[in-house]
């Protein structure tokens, strides 16, 4: 009865997800307000529909319903409670419907939070978000429905992937999704922007903050999946370039520069077609990543000819949303005329280059992800393209974008000067260069590429200093510092924590590739292997049972000059409900980087194959990231980034204006 309530629901979402996106467009037509007041309601309706259908399939997780296929097929009843939860959105259907239930929330979101906005402009947003409903839901109930039955049902599920059992693997795709679907609201606004013709400042501070949320979102959930694959898969890597992560990558690159431009729109009324296209290719983004990911497009070509009709639903979907919104953009563009005017040096500038750069980027991106498939789709041949190929795309376009990182905040608006903010940069130049030399005369791993990398992280964070240093008038007036610093807009503090972050996390990159640390050995309880210094000592291995696998687990304890550093228990798991093996690394943090074991195959004779790593400062990819993450947190939370414009003081009884016939003062 639960399940078919979840469908049921399903099916009303769909018709409510029709009706929102109709009337209100007939409504600006008729210019009805009552019908266009209507947007509100049909919004909340979704999401109260869809949780109802998200609730319900959940529900039949928890209780291990197994005469729902979904739950057969992905669940069983030995699986720890958390990982029954998670097991709603690891598989392609449940995701489906998560990806639903926040594109509703955030409608619903739009709808409890625009009251400031003109009616007839967020009935356009909220029609636009509806369309995009509907073609989830007509997908759900024809193609993916979670909530189909078995008779008879059988006694056990099949279990979930056990690479998913994991708490990092838990969150990781609700907190991708938050950011993928955040950017919905992006591209319904650009969409109704080109509906309604105008772009306006009020514009680019209505859609600044739900941009940022989705790319707050986006960066933790990709900085999750990075920390699972360092210590769950076992390979002592963090990143690999496979398509999957590329699949959240690129619309990460798109929303970072959509963010730097849609600041010139609210500051300078300019980049108006760019923010817009940006909006509409971000979220394209969003789509070909999640679609390629679950429709299993990506494990091979020939996916679709093993399910056809997913296939052609998929294919048309995305050509209707992203082709018909490019469409749309390249008939209603011309109309978005800027007027504010900029020099070639100027802060403006300085983001076009920053946008220019990330774009370029995302484009490789994408080219280096999409091309094997489409090769193989045309003439059966199958290529590769490695991590060489997109770390060569990195270097070369990130390089000189981390370089205008340290000179855009520090040029004015309109018409800057280079030479004054070179000035203030000269001890991030003077520390770049030491930095550099130091490591060319220690000769590091790779030389040339370490030196330029480390020089690059320490331009970043100093010259972040430096400009936090010009805005509170350290060296001219350092009486007033502390004054001037607690003062500092909370965007500001935000913004200068996000490049600081990223410069932590070239160092952190930067330093794990040069001077990481392996050793690949095979060991016997008692003997000992030497890495980095440091004294790995295998005191034994035992079986273990956990709650749904068995294990053997390594005991290893590391010293350096004799004393003890830590215990680390590195171990080999094999799950039942389904078989499959899987590894869990032995990890101890230190100040200076991480030690790292793993215990492999056993190879007779109380002989294990066993590998063992020191990583220096490999953290710092996960410390930058959170603090990007926290940068976008207090911008968000900064007054002037909030949705609506700044309030001021209240007045006794405002003005009336004249507004046409049939049309309240909201719209």
């Amino acid at each position: 009865m639960i399940a078919e309530l979840g469908h049921f629901a399903l099916i009303v979402a769909l018709m409510l997800a029709i009706l929102g996106a109709t009337v209100p467009h007939y409504a600006i037509f008729r210019r009805d307000t009552r019908l266009m007041a209507l947007s509100d309601p049909f919004a909340y309706g979704q999401f109260f529909m869809a949780a109802t259908a998200f609730g319900a399939l959940m529900y039949s997780y928890i209780i291990s319903d197994f005469s729902v296929l979904n739950v057969a097929a992905n669940s069983h009843t030995s699986k720890p409670l958390l990982y029954k939860i998670s097991g709603v959105w690891g598989n392609h259907e449940g995701s489906l419907l998560l990806w639903v239930l926040i594109l509703t929330l955030f409608a619903a979101a739009v709808a409890w939070r625009g009251k400031g906005l003109p009616l007839r402009f967020r009935s356009r947003v909220l029609a636009v978000q509806s369309t995009l409903c509907i073609g989830f839901l007509m997908f759900i109930i024809f193609t993916s429905n979670p909530f189909l039955r078995l008779d008879p049902a059988p006694f056990e599920g099949n279990g979930l992937n056990p690479l998913l059992q994991d708490p990092g693997l838990a969150f990781h795709p609700p907190m991708l999704y938050i950011g993928y679907v955040g950017l919905s609201i992006a591209f319904s606004f650009a969409v109704a922007a080109l509906i309604e013709g105008e772009v306006t400042p009020l514009w680019a501070r209505w859609v600044r903050p739900w941009t940022l949320a989705a790319w707050i979102f986006l960066t933790g959930g990709i900085a999750l999946g990075s920390w699972w694959a360092y210590y769950e898969l076992g390979w002592g890597g963090w990143w690999f370039w496979d398509p999957v992560e590329n699949a959240s990558f690129m619309p990460w690159l798109a929303a970072t520069a959509l963010l730097h431009s849609s600041i010139v729109v609210e500051k300078r009324d300019a980049l108006k077609s760019w923010t817009i296209l940006l909006s509409i290719i971000a979220f394209s983004f969003s789509l070909l990543g999640t679609f390629l990911v679950r429709s299993g497009v990506l494990t091979s070509v020939h996916a679709f000819a093993v399910d056809p009709e997913r296939g052609v639903f998929i294919l048309g979907f995305l050509a209707i949303v992203i082709g018909g919104s490019l469409a749309l953009y390249a008939w209603r563009a011309p109309r978005l005329t800027p007027s504010g005017m900029f020099g070639v040096v100027s802060r403006e500038s300085a983001l076009i280059l920053n946008n220019v750069l990330l774009s370029t980027f995302a484009a490789v991106v994408l080219v280096g992800t999409l091309y094997p498939l489409v090769l193989e789709a045309i003439n059966g041949t199958q290529i590769t393209v490695g991590p060489p190929f997109f770390e060569f795309a990195a270097t070369v376009l990130m390089s000189p974008l981390i370089v205008a990182l340290g000179f855009g905040p520090l040029l004015a608006w309109k018409r800057g000067r280079i030479s004054r903010a070179a000035q203030v940069l000269i001890p991030a130049a003077i520390v770049g260069v030491v930095t550099f030399w130091l490591v060319i005369w220690d000769k590091a791993g790779g030389i040339m590429m370490t030196g330029f990398g480390l020089a690059l992280a320490a331009w970043l964070m100093v010259s972040v200093l430096m400009e936090i240093a010009e805005r509170t008038k350290l060296f001219k007036n350092p009486k007033k510092f502390l004054t001037r610093l607690v003062r500092l807009p909370r965007a500001t503090w935000g913004m200068s924590l996000a490049h600081f972050g990223l410069g932590v996390i070239v160092l952190g990159i930067t330093v794990s590739e040069a001077w990481t640390s392996e050793q690949l050995r095979v060991m016997s309880p008692g003997d000992t292997a030497e890495v980095a210094g440091f004294e790995f000592k295998l005191e034994g291995v035992e079986p273990i049972a956990g709650p749904n696998y068995t294990a053997v687990r390594a005991a290893f304890t590391v010293t350096r000059n004799g004393e003890l550093v830590a215990p680390l228990y590195a171990e080999d798991r094999v799950f039942s409900d389904p078989p499959m093996p899987t590894t869990e690394a032995g990890i101890y943090p230190l100040f200076r980087g991480d030690l790292y074991a793993v215990i492999g195959e056993y190879l007779g004779d109380n002989r294990w194959s066993v590998r063992l790593y020191f990583k220096p400062f490999i953290s710092g990819i996960w410390v930058g990231a959170g603090l990007m993450v926290l940068g976008g947190i207090i911008s968000l939370s900064d007054r002037s980034r909030r949705i609506g414009a700044p309030a001021g003081r209240r007045r006794s009884k405002p003005k009336q204006p004249a507004v046409p016939v049939g049309q309240t003062q909201e719209g």
